[in-house]
């Protein structure tokens, strides 16, 4: 017996998400190729937060760095909003590392992201070590003032 178009659309729904992918659609790659022509695309997911839709867009420079890209859907279209790299803690400028201080204990965070904003500023996002899901505390560097933020950065 054939079976019927709606339980193959019902199928597809339920194996989870289908838009992890190496390419990303033409005006996200668009936008991405304008904030770093240079990197080549290696991946890209489609996430919702918040209600809002962002594309999270990972790849390569031409040095073999890491970074990765995080769009929001506009009325405007797709807009990049935060570039994002792993760094070691040692990297982190020193007013980050300052203001950590009064925050931080224990030993020196496992991952930091530095996550740099359209604005200027730059969130370093510090994981403590055995808990790689949730950032213990995130940092705001803007206009060489640092301080430790009170609230998740929304993006």
């Amino acid at each position: 017996m054939p079976l019927k178009p709606w339980l193959i659309f019902a199928a597809v729904l339920s194996s989870g998400p289908a838009f992890a992918d190496a390419v990303p659609p033409a005006e996200v790659a668009a936008a991405v190729a304008k904030a770093a022509p240079q990197m080549k695309i290696t991946g890209a997911e489609l996430k919702e937060r918040d209600g809002r839709r962002y594309y999270d867009v990972e790849g390569e420079l031409p040095g073999g760095g890491e970074i990765e890209l995080d769009l929001l859907q506009t009325p405007a279209g797709w807009e990049v909003v935060e570039v994002q790299r792993d760094i070691g803690w040692a990297a982190a400028p020193q007013a980050v590392r300052t203001a950590a201080a009064g925050s931080w204990r224990g030993p020196d965070p496992a991952r930091v992201i530095e996550s740099r904003q359209t604005d200027g500023a730059v969130i370093y996002e510090l994981f403590a070590p055995g808990r790689p899901q949730t950032p213990a505390l995130e940092v705001m560097l803007k206009h060489g003032a640092a301080k430790v933020l009170a609230e998740v950065w929304p993006h």
